[in-house]
């Protein structure tokens, strides 16, 4: 049977030393156990450090609670939980400690208070850790539990982040501006490719929909961070794309509706030039030269969409997707693949 004992505030100077020992940890094995007890598995149960939800309807105070679990095959000795919220929220008590000892499958609490200032309007996602730190147990010396509360609501879909025009008619090209120097992909050289509005688009094992934007008006995304509305379940999460520059890498953030969250990166080569399979990138389609400011040029030159992905969690449902904070990373598409 599993027993809870409360963890009690650490005195200035021992908090402070506790903070520099979490810090300093991270997740490096502790000293060896003593003969007298078993050796930790590498493969056995980890400490489960786990954060309850948080109330963020401030101004306020909010009680948190931070359980640890010792899961591990010895006794846990000498357990400090250091808890922590976004820069400047301040919290109270920052490190606690439990005397004497945990069994095993045994758990213990702290509850912390955290200083919640008003909400902002948009969207946002504030996240919070918990580092418990320790001897025995499973061997580790250090475990970390996070949890991620959001504010607001993430966009409805992709195309509501649109906020690039990457297509234009030739007849008319002065509106593009893919790369930031004025130049975009051909609607008629891409049309040649397969690629129309609203044309569906097989990569990866998903299927993914050409955006259903009129030549000449916004249709992909420059990646900042957007928070898009995605539902589904599956392998991998597939992005349809292309980058400006031979740097558009990033990560890409999952939250499925269970309120955990899984990332992963991911990149594009350059529209131009970069071989095709930089970052790990697959090729999807060519259009022949580009829309300039002055009108149809480069031809004889590819200019590329590529396909990527991320893995999931298949056992979960998507709830949303973070983009990545690089601008130079260009989104047309992104669906769930089996």
């Amino acid at each position: 049977m599993s027993v809870s004992r409360w963890l009690r505030p650490l005195g200035p100077l021992r908090a402070v030393r506790a903070l520099a020992v979490a810090a300093s940890l991270g997740l490096v094995a502790a000293p060896a156990a003593s003969a007298a007890e078993p050796q930790a598995d590498p493969a056995a149960a980890r400490t489960e450090v786990t954060v309850s939800p948080v109330g963020l309807d401030g101004p306020a105070f909010s009680t948190v609670t931070v359980r640890v679990k010792n899961a591990g095959p010895q006794r846990m000795r000498s357990l400090k939980v250091a808890f922590a919220g976004p820069v400047g929220w301040a919290v109270q008590p920052s490190v606690a400690a439990v005397s004497g000892s945990l069994g095993v499958g045994d758990s213990a609490r702290a509850e912390f208070r955290i200083r919640v200032p008003e909400k902002r309007p948009g969207f946002a996602l504030r996240t919070f850790t918990a580092t418990a730190t320790y001897s025995g147990g499973d061997g580790a010396g250090a475990a970390a539990g996070t949890r991620t509360e959001v504010v607001g609501s993430p966009l409805p879909d992709l195309a509501a982040a649109y906020d690039n025009v990457g297509v234009t008619d030739e007849s008319d090209t002065a509106p593009g501006d893919y790369d930031g120097d004025g130049n975009s992909f051909s609607a008629q050289k891409l049309a040649a490719a397969g690629l129309t509005p609203g044309a569906t688009v097989r990569a990866l094992g998903a299927e993914l929909t050409w955006p259903d934007a009129e030549p000449g008006t916004p249709g992909n995304v420059s990646s900042a961070g957007q928070a898009i509305t995605l539902s589904g379940q599956g392998s991998r999460l597939v992005f349809l794309g292309s980058g400006v520059g031979s740097a558009a890498t990033g990560t890409a953030t999952v939250h499925y509706t269970d309120g955990t969250s899984s990332r992963g990166q991911f990149g594009f080569p350059n529209w131009s030039f970069d071989p095709a399979d930089l970052h790990g990138a697959t090729l999807v389609a060519s259009a022949d030269g580009r829309n300039r400011p002055d009108g149809y040029g480069n031809a004889g030159i590819a200019y590329r969409i590529f396909a990527h992905s991320v893995p999931l969690d298949a056992s979960k449902q998507v709830a949303f997707v973070v983009l990545p904070s690089n601008g130079n990373v260009h989104v047309f598409a992104m669906a769930v693949a089996p």
